[in-house]
């Protein structure tokens, strides 16, 4: 279906399909920024999960200005139980009633698409009052992309709103980037209220700005490039990892851009030199990063992680102290 309908509107030209745009023109001066901030989950040294740390971090998110985000992978999403991921829910529907929580389903290469695992996620999530947002797994991916769009419809039977995921498969390797007509697709899917774009690629989230901007204004493409933290001057709102290290700096620099304030650029290029540092190979020891931060911050008594996270050495604590320093 979606190859018929990209051969029926192959003569329409697209702004988006124009491989000479000039990206300077999609700057957004003195827009309103929607940050969410995926939240770490901190572990205390017996391996036990730190809830009263977590919960502070959720209140101190809040307070700042962000939503929070939990049960994503900053939140360890594809390591904890059920369990885990109600206890997470609960303590956040405390603090607010404006955050999403990722729903993942673990699956292996060539599975069947798993509908009734995702409705148990999204609604143990929409049962805490929070907005799913869509992780993706073998079987979501990994048969072609009408399939693809197919299982979005499938999983928007049974929600009034949530949030669709691209991952770059360094990430995970279950993680795919859509090609512009399964994007268009899920555009025209009123339940999908917006979508975190992980590729690291700015072109292609540019181009997604650009179709959106063209199709659905009300979309928001949310940037999950913690190495262009930028993009939101170009129209994208974000859900960062990144931002889970400085919530109060990330609000501060969100609203000097709303100001049309100069002091917008010293601060994003330190939050930036924070992410280059924290998101370098191998990406997933970001969050070991993150604790190490947070502790530095005093917000954490221990900067463990979970048992099967990666883990970065210990000589990136004085320069995350440098950091530290420079952003207060």
């Amino acid at each position: 279906m979606i190859h018929a309908r990209a051969a029926a509107a192959k003569n329409i030209k697209s702004a988006v399909d124009d491989r000479s745009f000039d990206p300077v023109s999609l700057i957004r001066p003195r827009r309103a920024i929607r940050g969410i901030s995926a939240i770490l989950l901190p572990f205390q040294s017996n391996g036990e999960v730190d809830w009263p740390g977590f919960s502070a971090h959720v209140q101190r998110t809040v307070s700042a200005g962000l939503a929070p985000a939990v049960n994503m992978d900053t939140g360890y999403a594809h390591l904890i139980s059920d369990t885990t991921r109600t206890r997470a829910l609960e303590l956040t529907r405390a603090v607010t009633d404006d955050f999403v929580a990722g729903a993942f389903v673990g699956d292996k290469a060539g599975a069947a698409f798993d509908a009734d695992g995702y409705r148990r996620q999204m609604e143990m999530i929409q049962t805490h009052g929070g907005v799913p947002v869509i992780f993706q797994s073998f079987g979501l991916t990994g048969h072609g992309d009408d399939a693809i769009v197919a299982n979005y419809n499938q999983l928007t039977k049974s929600a009034d709103a949530l949030i669709g995921f691209e991952l770059s498969d360094v990430f995970a390797p279950f993680g795919k980037i859509y090609s512009l007509e399964v994007y268009r697709a899920l555009l025209g899917i009123k339940q999908i209220i917006g979508a975190k774009h992980s590729s690291l690629n700015r072109e292609q989230e540019w181009r997604r700005l650009m179709l959106r901007d063209e199709l659905r204004p009300d979309f928001r493409v949310f940037t999950g490039n913690d190495l262009a933290i930028d993009m939101v001057i170009y129209g994208s709102d974000y859900l960062l990892g990144l931002s889970t290290f400085a919530p109060n700096e990330f609000a501060k620099r969100d609203a000097a851009w709303a100001a049309g304030d100069p002091a917008f650029y010293e601060l994003n290029d330190w939050l930036q030199y924070l992410g280059f540092l924290t998101f370098r190979p191998p990406v997933p020891a970001y969050k070991h990063s993150a604790a190490m931060f947070l502790k530095l911050r005093g917000w954490i008594d221990c900067d463990d992680t979970h048992p099967d996270s990666a883990t970065r050495p210990e000589s990136d604590r004085k320069i995350l102290q440098q950091i530290l320093e420079q952003l207060k």
